[in-house]
């Protein structure tokens, strides 16, 4: 099976106008006036709620591979905080991740790590994707859910309203810090897991891809990094599988487990 190349496929504008909006307005966090301790806690604060608890907790290992089970409320508390990452809605991002471990690293995987390092990291995002055609079978679990079709629709003005809020307590530099700074960290260190452990790192595991492990990128990502671990094991509420491996999302989720919050644990058979 092929796929269009870059030049065959349209160009997303307002993806690339969004995306561009968001890396210049980060920009402004070196006007001195914008910086204070107080907003670059809150951006490292917000990295976390939106990054960890939302994106990686959340979307990916409650959600995408229902790794553990989960209170719904808390999973919903979850979806919200990956909301607030603003990259699309819950039910686009599960399905394209779950076509994306069906198709790894083949030509209809979107970020095809084999199209190389720029494409795999964000390039694939400025032109259409045909995956997304095939959002609805991936997501029958989640697609009717009235929660999940409110922050598909609604996850912009939801980032809009944070920024206001934001605002309200702490100015310019809480919007600036809060809202791009944080967006554009957190866009850049999930891009990572679809580039750079694709092509920098270890692998432990034949698990027919390009996957690798790449310790920097899972302390960048709160283990989303051990990725080849992760192709190999998709089911695993655990990544880093070696003591040396660490997984700050597995202690999350260790956590959880211990309030009585999260059940039903899937670990890797080594």
């Amino acid at each position: 099976m092929t796929i269009a190349t870059s030049t065959q496929l349209r160009r997303a504008w307002p993806i690339i106008l969004f995306m561009a909006t968001v890396h210049i307005g980060a920009l402004f966090a070196f006007l001195p006036s914008n910086f204070s301790w107080a907003a670059v806690g809150l951006m490292v604060f917000l990295h976390w709620v939106t990054g960890g608890l939302g994106v990686t907790l959340g979307l990916h290992r409650l959600v995408t591979h229902r790794s553990f089970q989960a209170p719904r409320w808390l999973e919903y508390f979850l979806v919200f905080c990956a909301s607030l990452a603003c990259q699309g809605g819950p039910i686009e991002w599960v399905g394209l991740h779950r076509h994306h471990h069906l198709h790894s690293d083949e030509n209809v995987d979107h970020h095809n790590s084999g199209r190389g390092f720029w494409w795999s990291h964000m390039g694939w995002m400025f032109y259409e994707v045909p995956a997304k055609a095939e959002i609805d079978r991936f997501t029958k679990d989640i697609g009717n859910d009235p929660v999940y079709r409110f922050f598909e629709q609604y996850f912009l003005p939801v980032q809009i309203g944070l920024a206001v809020v934001l605002y309200l307590i702490g100015g310019w530099p809480f919007v600036i810090w809060g809202i791009f700074v944080r967006l554009v960290l957190v866009y850049h260190c999930t891009w990572f897991v679809n580039s750079a452990t694709h092509k920098f790192g270890y692998r432990t595991y034949d698990a027919g891809d390009r996957s690798t492990n790449c310790w920097w990128v899972a302390l960048l990502t709160y283990g989303e990094g051990w990725h080849n671990n992760h192709h190999a094991f998709q089911y695993s509420a655990r990544h880093g599988l070696e003591w040396w491996e660490i997984d700050f999302t597995w202690m999350m989720i260790q956590v959880l487990q211990s309030l009585g919050l999260a059940s039903k644990v899937k670990l890797a058979e080594k």
